[in-house]
């Protein structure tokens, strides 16, 4: 059979819209082993310039253009083709923030499949926000429709709700908790390994360079604090951890940042470029405190039991973190610098007793996401039931 993943991406050079691909395919692969299936996949997206880390035999990749949603032919042919779809919005996309233009894509491709009338699944992600009028109205239209309604938080859930929409909503977490690693084995003995994750966009101001996310904290300064702090202390090894890599965004991209702060610091150790989402939390598994501005590299150490103390620039951190129990997010729109460098000390110190509440949350994530394999499961056996 063959499942659709639309908005989901084989190639992006931000890892952690990567992560949602990988792990999806991770978790339908797992349910079709299971009940004895065999399954190929379509993944529809926009492109990127970055290597594929996604391939294969049953991978079938459509990049989608523009013209594809305005004529939409070549994309309703590959929706045809799929017994279901899933559509995880990019994780965070389904919302009007981000203008116009990329909203409108997103909308067009979601009614191509209704007219097709493919099951489509909203996996989990963030919904909303979306101002009061038509765009708002489409979206909504769009939610009615769906097969499934999965968010990845309380937020969104109760953004749906205010939105008017009274159908059944699977409140899960995200799906890159489940994304496959390997620990790296280590020696006993041997240094506190520290991972930092420096968002390339934060520190020059995002998009505009006019701290386009209202930050409170001066975010460039508040790393350097951040870095002294950690050097000085003997027992620690400090990494840099870049999760968004050199493609076609030059805004966004961590590795050029981290280069730049080792030139400025440079005992500092640099991970290396990773060349996809599961080589990046393998890597990420293997330190014993972490911290960063990029949500899915704080995933990545949350879900492989790593202390870490996400740094929120959106509501989606306190969203995700904090309907799973966890909350040790510091918000840099509402913080100053001395305040956030004290809560990442104190998570420090007290890494053990954070790893422990790292764990009794994680549970809550697994318990969460069985609750959107089992929609996936009863999908599977429902299309192959169909196609005998």
């Amino acid at each position: 059979m063959t499942v659709g993943l639309i908005w989901h991406s084989s190639n992006s050079p931000n890892l952690g819209v990567g992560a949602l691909t990988v792990s999806q395919m991770h978790i339908v692969d797992s349910l079709a082993r299971d009940l004895g299936l065999s399954v190929r996949y379509i993944i529809m997206t926009a492109k990127d310039n970055f290597p594929h880390y996604i391939q294969g035999d049953n991978v079938e990749l459509f990049g989608m253009r523009t013209v594809d949603l305005v004529r939409p032919d070549r994309l309703l042919a590959r929706v045809m083709k799929c017994d279901f779809i899933l559509d995880i919005g990019a994780g965070d996309s389904f919302a009007d923030i981000y203008g116009p233009g990329r909203i409108r894509r997103m909308l067009t491709s979601k009614f191509v499949i209704h007219a097709a009338r493919k099951p489509l699944v909203l996996s989990p992600q963030t919904m909303g926000p979306f101002e009061p009028g038509r765009t708002r109205d489409f979206a909504m239209a769009s939610v009615r429709q769906s097969r499934a309604v999965f968010t990845r938080d309380k937020l969104s859930t109760d953004f749906l709700r205010e939105a008017g929409f009274k159908g059944t909503i699977g409140e899960a977490t995200d799906v890159a908790m489940r994304l496959p690693y390997t620990r790296p084995e280590r020696a006993p003995g041997g240094k506190v390994k520290v991972g930092l994750n420096v968002s390339g966009l934060l520190m020059r101001g995002g998009y505009t360079g006019k701290n386009m996310f209202g930050l409170t904290v001066d975010y460039p300064a508040l790393i350097r604090s951040i870095i002294t702090d950690f050097q000085a202390r003997p027992e620690v090894e400090l990494h840099l951890v870049a999760h968004v890599l050199p493609g076609d965004r030059s805004a966004e991209d961590d590795a050029h940042t981290n280069r730049e702060i080792a030139a400025e610091f440079p005992e500092l150790i640099l991970a290396p470029e990773f060349r996809s989402p599961s080589e990046a939390k393998s890597y990420i598994s293997g330190l014993d405190f972490f911290m960063g501005a990029r949500m899915h590299a704080t995933i990545a150490a949350f879900s492989s039991g790593v202390p870490v103390i996400p740094m929120a620039y959106s509501r989606k951190f306190a969203g995700l973190f904090g309907t799973l129990g966890y909350d040790r997010t510091v918000d840099l729109k509402a913080l100053d610098n001395e305040t956030v460098l004290a809560r990442i000390r104190e998570g420090y110190e007290g890494r053990e007793a954070l790893a422990g509440e790292v764990a009794a949350a994680f549970g809550n994530a697994d318990a969460r996401l069985k609750v959107y394999e089992a929609t996936l499961r009863d999908l599977l056996t429902e299309a192959s039931a169909k196609r005998r």
